[in-house]
């Protein structure tokens, strides 16, 4: 119909298109064949999935072989259902009707570098000769080497795919190793390829600094004779992150927002206070990192924000550093004085 001429036709015609029923979408998915498929499911209402969509045309210029397409998720909910789709923006991409990778959220710079990724790597049909098999084995190095340590696995530290590929990861948790992982189900070609390069037959492979350490049972080993720690190199876990920013001046104080522009009444309200007194003290933004948002309150056992440190200890919220002001102890205790 209309739509198969509005897709393709020649020049630099961006493909972006709107699905809005599953037997559209399944014709979309065939249509484009080995070619990549973008598909983005959103909300109208949702003011981050108008953002990517700008994102996608951008996209769609640049990369005009790959089909970008629009699926509004509770309008087509067999399909949002399908794909287990539980919020928007969520990005799907496929090849050959087949599912081969995914980016939950708002992501941008995310978007761009999986679809440049998956763009390019366009399976080379057998007998092309070498120069195709040179690309691979720099590709295979670049994501060898893309972290100190690397694990190639089915499926994703949140979502392990197999058993072994499980197991790895569980023994990286309790050892709180820092890993990168790359996901050979969404990438036939890597699975493949490196096989052959490392001249290991099975998964999951552990790389450190560019070097196959091994599988599973190797890894199990290290763990045995304690040698795990030494091979792998060990995450700064939360704690330690805590530690170094509560005591990174004598005095801090997490809020929400910054010295410049409080972003909540009590954050405004603490820095009136601080810029009275006087004292020199620095501040972290609460909104620009969960992981510390939600790491500090576990911490210091402390459920709101603001939160005032002195010298690695917690003073308290707003209605102690008050107190504090009221009674005109808070200089001596900003000085680190009891």
């Amino acid at each position: 119909g209309s739509m198969a001429a509005r897709l393709r036709r020649p020049g630099s015609m961006a493909a972006l298109v709107d699905a809005s029923s599953s037997q559209q979408f399944e014709d979309l998915l065939k249509k484009a064949g080995k070619s990549l498929v973008v598909v983005h499911f959103l909300a109208p209402w949702a003011p981050q999935c108008t953002q990517m969509n700008d994102v996608m045309a951008e996209l769609a210029k640049e990369h005009s072989q790959v089909t970008f397409v629009k699926l509004e998720a509770e309008a087509v909910p067999e399909v949002s259902e399908k794909y287990e789709i539980s919020s928007v923006p969520t990005f799907l991409f496929f090849k050959n009707c087949e599912r081969i990778d995914r980016l939950d959220g708002a992501h941008a710079p995310e978007l761009t570098k999986k679809v440049q990724r998956l763009a390019s790597s366009t399976a080379v049909p057998a007998g092309s000769g070498a120069p195709a098999k040179e690309g691979l084995n720099e590709r295979l190095k670049k994501l060898i080497n893309a972290a100190p340590c690397m694990l190639f696995m089915k499926g994703s530290p949140q979502e392990p795919r197999c058993g072994f590929s499980r197991q790895i990861v569980e023994i990286f948790k309790q050892h709180a190793i820092q890993y990168s992982s790359f996901d050979i189900l969404s990438d036939e070609e890597v699975r493949q390829g490196l096989k052959t390069f490392s001249n290991w037959p099975t998964y999951p492979q552990v790389y450190v600094n560019g070097e196959l350490v091994g599988g599973l049972d190797i890894v199990k080993e290290l763990v045995e004779s304690g040698e795990l720690e030494n091979t792998c190199p060990k995450a700064v876990t939360l704690e330690h992150r805590l530690k170094a920013l509560i005591n990174k001046k004598p005095v801090m104080l997490f809020m929400k927002g910054n010295k410049e522009m409080a972003k909540c009444g009590f954050s405004r309200q603490i820095l009136e206070i601080m810029n009275g007194a006087g004292i020199d003290y620095d501040t972290f933004d609460i909104l620009q990192d969960e992981e510390v948002r939600q790491g500090l309150k576990t911490y210091s056992n402390w459920p709101t924000y603001p939160q005032l440190y002195v010298k690695g200890e917690l003073v308290g919220g707003l209605d102690i550093v008050k107190e504090l002001k009221e009674s005109g102890e808070l200089q001596s205790v900003l000085k680190g004085g009891s």
